[in-house]
């Protein structure tokens, strides 16, 4: 693994207990205003009978579509992110790192994936797309979630590049932010297209106060 994926790794491991926190009392706006409710809707309107989480956090989501009768297996790098989501239930977690996806660790197939805020690197995000078919049936469709690139991109030239992390807004709890891969709109969508995937929507939440898009949402099928 490149030195600087092993950099998001490294953050998460250490940032856990406080993201933990800052999730279950809804410390963070973005996420309370528009983009929780953002996936889970867009995943409803498709009506998937399982899903699996890629990068599921502390398990939040996977509990949420829970409650909408989806069976979640959910994954993660980070072992006291899983060991949340275990205690809390609502699905079946594991820990593994995409890299391990990647080498077909998942033997089963869903009829959903979702990567929900938790595509953060470079080339482990590149393979992992790739492999995303194999992990759906036919049909089936993958739910990417991710910063807008035109909001997040700050004064940065627009083009794909590694980009310094940030815990501003965050609770003094946080350091080390983790380092993230800055991709633009045409990069997304040609990760779809390389991975044989249809486009089938683009969507961009909006913030219910400025208006401006919080969030890129892109729905794929195979």
């Amino acid at each position: 693994m490149h030195s600087t994926e092993q950099q998001i790794i490294h953050s998460w491991n250490k940032n856990a207990g406080p993201w933990i926190r800052a999730v279950q009392e809804e410390q963070i706006e973005s996420r309370k205003l528009v983009t929780n409710q953002a996936i889970i809707a867009t995943i409803l309107r498709y009506r998937p009978p399982t899903a699996l989480d890629l990068g599921c956090g502390e398990g939040w989501l996977a509990r949420q579509l829970a409650t909408h009768g989806i069976r979640v297996m959910g994954v993660d790098a980070v072992p006291a992110l899983i060991e949340n989501a275990n205690r809390l239930g609502g699905g079946e977690f594991a820990v593994y790192a995409y890299e391990q996806i990647v080498n077909g660790v998942l033997n089963n197939q869903f009829a959903a994936v979702v990567c929900n805020f938790s595509l953060l690197g470079k080339e482990s995000v590149d393979h992992l797309i790739r492999q995303i078919p194999a992990l759906l049936h036919d049909g089936g469709h993958l739910f990417i979630q991710t910063l807008h690139p035109l909001m997040a991109g700050g004064d940065a030239p627009y083009q794909d590049g590694w980009r310094s992390g940030s815990w501003a807004g965050f609770s003094a709890e946080f350091s080390d932010p983790a380092p993230w891969y800055f991709r633009t709109m045409g990069t997304w969508i040609k990760l779809f297209r390389d991975s044989k995937l249809t486009l089938t929507e683009l969507l961009e939440p909006l913030h219910p106060n400025t208006g401006k898009p919080v969030s890129l949402l892109l729905v794929g099928t195979k």
